[in-house]
């Protein structure tokens, strides 16, 4: 494997040179290095990669044995090593009635059997069968939860906007006060359910979140407070002393991580925004990835060949980051999505083996939706001294069908911007742009300087008709692929995330000290700041 890496980092030096704008000599490159799957594009032309990369990252594909590592993943076989567990979130969209076995056991069933309980709730929530403590309809539903809880389920609801028929959704995470007091102070309790997500029901920004909202409810409806509760929760003992109901309480398995759990029980606030039957076609948009994924040649597969330019920029260009720009504003919450998914999925030093890694793992991903983002950061993208890989996400067609004006600006701006990051501007060019504008002399050579783009910078395009369901579920399932790919190349475990608990250990350690305990422990830094961010007992 590592002559592999060697002769792709040999080729590199070797064709640094050569303008990615050059390679659309070959009048087949578009043709040659793209690829689809049920109307959804992936367009990687305008990268720096030739036929002679690719095939070498190909190898390092089969080397790995990548075809077999997908098929254990979807055989329910226990890749996540580090936690002694099965990776299964495929199965929560699967559409076949083939069995899925986890210790002999086929998952299926049960599966199916929460979905219907998730249905009904859903149902007789949106029609008003399940009524409010007053009996009224429930207008609101806030979903508690963090993480995976929290940013799959506002993500998707958000991107669904346009199929949204049912009651308001609202989404609240963070554990400073503000963000449940700014929800609660625009909302009737009358109207409001209350989802609490957390699997152990421990977690303790969402337990606290929750805490504060049943206050809230409890001032309004006394003890039929409960009536307003749900919970996405394995720990039944915790959601019945709170008195829910069990009907109302959706749970889901360890083979699930958070970051991959909105396709279930975590997904219940899309269901209720925008009903079973979108929320069905949601998961046929995924499961036709995954069908995708396992069965398509890897020359021809989307996620992998989405995986093997990450791999080629992030190690052997030595790009660090990549930015996620979807030119579409229902997307506005992909990029921080992407970045739990990816960040925490492959943000690793260790390989399977717990041996250091020769090599860097996950990027650092980021991004807004253009066109915003032109106004702010592509002033870096096009002209900064660091080169960051983006990727752009664009529909053929809007909902907003008596805005076609609007979108077909949207269009040019997303196509502009990515052909500006490949061909830049000449020194010459912008000499001319600085003659045009008055300027002459030194100063014309001075203002090309400023006026020039280097160019030569890479993007890759994802391309879908439209944002439905369908093409959302397709897309998540896209990255969730793309992500182990790259995680089985660099032979790390993409489902543990260990890297979280040190912090949460030490915050719930810190605690008593920012309400006075001791800190003679800590070290000189963090007592003095302990002790400027005590409250003052005259302070309003």
């Amino acid at each position: 494997m590592e002559a592999i890496w060697q002769q792709l980092e040999s080729h590199r030096v070797e064709s640094a040179n050569t303008p990615i704008l050059s390679l659309f000599g070959d009048a087949e490159r578009f043709a040659s290095f793209s690829a689809d799957s049920d109307d959804l594009l992936l367009d990687y032309s305008k990268t720096s990669l030739d036929s002679t990369a690719l095939d070498l990252l190909l190898r390092l594909a089969n080397h790995v044995d990548l075809d077999a590592k997908i098929k254990a993943m979807s055989d329910g076989d226990q890749i996540n090593t580090t936690e002694g567990r099965a990776v299964l979130h495929t199965a929560l969209r699967a559409q076949s009635d083939t069995p899925i076995l986890v210790n002999g056991v086929d998952v299926l069933p049960e599966i199916r059997s929460i979905r219907h309980q998730m249905e009904i709730f859903a149902k007789g929530v949106r029609s008003g069968e399940i009524q409010s403590a007053d009996g009224g309809r429930f207008t609101d539903v806030i979903n508690i939860g963090i993480g995976g809880s929290d940013l799959g389920p506002a993500m998707a609801t958000l991107a669904l906007t346009p199929y949204h028929d049912g009651p308001r959704c609202h989404f609240v995470s963070n554990v400073d006060g503000a963000h449940i007091h700014d929800t609660l102070a625009n909302l009737d309790p009358q109207r409001t359910l209350v989802i609490v997500a957390s699997k152990t029901f421990t977690t303790i920004e969402t337990m606290t979140n929750a805490e504060t909202a049943l206050v809230w409810l409890r001032a309004a409806l006394g003890d039929n407070a409960a009536d307003h509760l749900a919970a996405v929760s394995t720990a039944q003992d915790k959601t019945a002393a709170l008195g829910i109901a069990p009907e109302r309480v959706f749970g889901f398995e360890d083979w699930v991580g958070g970051r991959y759990s909105l396709w279930g029980p975590v997904g219940l606030p899309i269901m209720l925004a925008v009903g079973p039957e979108n929320f069905t076609d949601f998961l046929r948009g995924a499961d036709a990835m995954d069908t995708h994924f396992k069965s398509t040649p890897l020359r021809e597969n989307l996620p992998v060949l989405l995986g093997l330019v990450g791999i080629w920029h992030n190690n052997i260009c030595g790009y660090g980051s990549r930015a996620v720009l979807p030119y579409d504003q229902h997307l506005q919450r992909l990029p921080a999505y992407l970045q739990q998914l990816d960040m925490e999925s492959n943000g690793k030093r260790v390989a399977q083996d717990g041996s250091a890694l020769p090599r860097a793992s996950g990027p650092v991903v980021w991004g807004e939706p253009g066109t915003n983002g032109q106004h702010a950061f592509y002033q870096l993208l096009h002209q900064g001294t660091k080169v960051v890989p983006a990727e752009f996400l664009i529909a053929a067609e809007a909902h907003e069908s008596d805005l076609q004006h609007h979108h077909n600006l949207l269009k040019a701006n997303c196509l502009a911007q990515s052909e500006a990051l490949m061909r830049g501007r000449s020194h010459a060019e912008a000499r001319d742009v600085a003659a045009k504008r008055g300027f002459e002399g030194a100063e014309q050579d001075r203002m090309a300087a400023h006026l020039s783009f280097p160019g030569d910078r890479p993007s890759i395009t994802i391309a879908y008709p439209k944002l439905t369901p369908f093409h959302l579920g397709q897309i998540i399932a896209l990255y969730e692929h793309r992500v182990f790919t790259e995680g089985a190349i660099w032979g790390i475990n993409s489902f543990d995330q260990w890297g979280v608990e040190l912090g949460k250990e030490l915050a719930v350690a810190l605690l008593p000290m920012v309400e006075g305990a001791s800190a003679e422990t800590k070290d000189g830094s963090t007592k003095g700041l302990l002790s400027k961010l005590a409250a003052s007992p005259n302070q309003t």
